[in-house]
Order: structure tokens, then sequence, then C-alpha cells
């Protein structure tokens, strides 16, 4: 069977004018002529027409793909590995530069204006979008999700790792505390609360008594949260929403 230029053209996604230009360079004649002097293309064609595609898929000039189709000693089989294992170099930079852009996407859902390097630098091992995907479910579309979202889209590096620091103080005191074996309706502990509350006030939104003790709740019946807080030392986590619980009913 032979084929006409625009049935060859709407097999292949190319335009009339392509084929006419690829002809005109010698680089796909086609191998037959109607009566009336049109282009018939034959599967022959179409084969070389579909290398000339997958070069030029890979980035290939056509003066160089011409050379490459015309050589006399090559193997149309070695054409095909050829073009698999650029292909598939090319898949795997592809895979590369979508992994990137989800970096980036989740980075800017977060409002955590970072470099992945930064990200790791300020948050070691722990995985910060883990907590921010909990808290979009939890709160997103709310007013408090919203300032939160609108304080964090500014902080820098040096932001976070402050915050980081503060976070880490707070930790040793209340691990010091528990060591010492102090209650979590005592004053340090309540203390060490009202810190924690007024830490999320400071970095994050306007946390009222009242949201932390949801908070309080959460930081023991959510897995994440809770291995978060048990990270710093196993029972903390009910510890700390005891504290938070009595502080409350202190300043109430």
């Amino acid at each position: 069977m032979d084929y006409s230029v625009g049935q060859v053209a709407g097999f292949a996604g190319v335009t009339v004018r392509t084929l006419h230009h690829y002809d005109g360079i010698g680089l796909l004649s086609p191998g037959g002529r109607s009566h009336a002097g049109h282009r018939r293309y034959d599967d022959g064609d179409l084969d070389r027409l579909q290398q000339i595609l997958f070069y030029r898929e890979l980035g290939f000039p056509l003066d160089e793909i011409a050379v490459l189709l015309d050589d006399p000693d090559a193997d149309p089989q070695e054409h095909l590995r050829r073009q698999h294992r650029l292909l598939s170099d090319r898949i795997a930079e592809l895979r590369k530069m979508a992994a990137a852009v989800e970096t980036a996407m989740e980075a800017r859902k977060m409002g955590i204006n970072l470099t992945p390097e930064e990200k790791f630098e300020v948050f070691g091992g722990k995985d910060p979008e883990e907590h921010a995907q909990e808290a979009e479910r939890r709160w997103g579309g709310t007013a408090t999700y919203a300032e939160s979202q609108r304080r964090v889209a500014r902080y820098t590096k040096d932001d976070w790792k402050r915050m980081q620091a503060e976070v880490a103080d707070w930790g040793a005191a209340y691990n010091a505390l528990m060591v010492a074996g102090e209650p979590a309706t005592g004053e340090r502990a309540m203390d060490l609360a009202e810190a924690h509350r007024l830490h999320i006030t400071k970095w994050f939104y306007e946390c009222t008594p009242e949201i932390h003790r949801g908070l309080g709740e959460m930081y023991v019946s959510d897995p994440q949260f809770r291995a978060y807080y048990e990270s710093m030392r196993p029972g903390l986590a009910e510890h700390l929403r005891d504290a938070i619980d009595a502080n409350a009913e202190r300043r109430a």
C-alpha cells in the first residue's frame, strides 16, 4: 500500500509542509508518485519517517539524522537500540526534573521559601511537610490557617533556625521538668505550656487557650504529632496535654 502526503501527515502528527521540507532536503523522499505527480509514501518511507521523528524528539539536527540514516553500514536494529537508550536517559532526566518541581510545589504550598538543602539544614531528619499536610487537612480554609500561611511565607532560613532553636530550648526545659518528676499541674509545667502557646502565637497565629487545648488533644490522638513529641521524651505528649489543660484553667 502507499499513502498520500496528507494521510502520512495525519498518521505522524506533522504538517504537510514538514513532509515537503524533508523531501526538499533529501531526508525523506517518497518512493512513488501518483499519475498526477503527487507524492506517495510506502511502508519503508513510513519506517524512515518514524526514525526521523524519534531522533528529532531526542534533539538531533536534521543533517545529523540524515548521516545516521544513510550510513550504508548501519543496522536498523542498532538504530532502535540507540534510540531506546537515549529515550531511557531522557526519561530518567525528566523524572529528576519532575521530582524537583514536586519539591518546589510542596515548599510553596507549605509557604516555606527554602531550598532543599536549607530545609534539611533547618529541619534535619524531621519532615515538616507531614505536619503541614495534617494541619491543612484539619484547618485548611479557616482564617487561622490562612494567617499561618501568610506569616510563614515571609520566613527566611534564619527565621526558621531561630524558631527551631526556641523549640529545642523549650524541649530541653520540658525534658528536665519530667526528669525531675514535676506534675503536669505544677507551676513550672503550666509556665512551659504557656511558653508553648506564646511560641505558636508569635510564629504562626493567635493561639487562644481554647485553641491550645484542642492542640493538646491532637498531640495525643494524632499519630504524627504524638510521635513528634514522644521523640523528645516518652510520655511527653500526655504530660504536655495535661499541662496545657491546667494552664488554660489557670488563665480562665
